[in-house]
């Protein structure tokens, strides 16, 4: 089961790379660029700037812990 934590924490890593380039490269950047309004605008930043790196960082977390075995159990 240990392993399987360990293989799991590489995939956590791979998400917080995915989630990292789509929320700057589809959903943040796009809508500040080509704002159609205010709202637009507000709503890519907050992705950008506030939502995008608390998921990559927690993703990124959780996987560098499973990784190095933080999470393994004593048996």
């Amino acid at each position: 089961m240990n392993a399987v934590k360990r293989m799991l924490g590489i995939v956590w890593i791979a998400l917080a790379i995915a989630c990292g380039y789509f929320g700057i490269m589809d959903f943040g950047w796009p809508k500040i660029a080509h704002a159609k309004g205010s709202d637009d605008t507000v709503f890519g930043i907050i992705i950008l700037f506030v939502l995008t790196p608390i998921i990559v960082g927690g993703l990124l977390r959780f996987g560098t812990y499973a990784l190095s075995g933080e999470y393994d159990t004593k048996d």
